[in-house]
């Protein structure tokens, strides 16, 4: 892998593949805040409790759609980088990176 331009592909797949990563995170811990939030709702827990786990819940929202810009520009980057490099298809590197776009593609919208 002495060709840079296979290194700059290993780094972008890697790029997307922690942002879709820290993306699904986020996710699940919205899921998570929210659940609790319900729970302390409906246990009737102190009203300061309360309104500071909705405060959690709305930092979390708040994470969410600047990782899904970061990914979907991270993304682009990447298949940009795939398509202007057709003549590496055979390396291993550009397999990688294929099977990241079509993995993480569906998960933009």
């Amino acid at each position: 892998m002495s060709d840079p331009r296979l290194r700059n592909l290993k780094v972008k797949t890697g790029v997307v593949r922690r942002l879709y990563k820290e993306k699904i995170s986020y996710e699940k811990e919205l899921e998570k805040e929210r659940g609790k939030l319900t729970g302390m709702r409906q246990k009737g827990e102190d009203e300061y409790r309360v309104k500071k786990q909705e405060e959690v819940v709305q930092e979390c929202l708040m994470m969410i759609p600047n990782c899904k810009i970061r990914l979907s520009n991270a993304w682009t980057d990447l298949k940009t980088s795939i398509d202007a490099e057709p003549g590496f298809s055979n390396t291993d590197e550009y397999r990688e990176a294929t099977k990241v776009l079509n993995e993480v593609e569906p998960n933009l919208r």
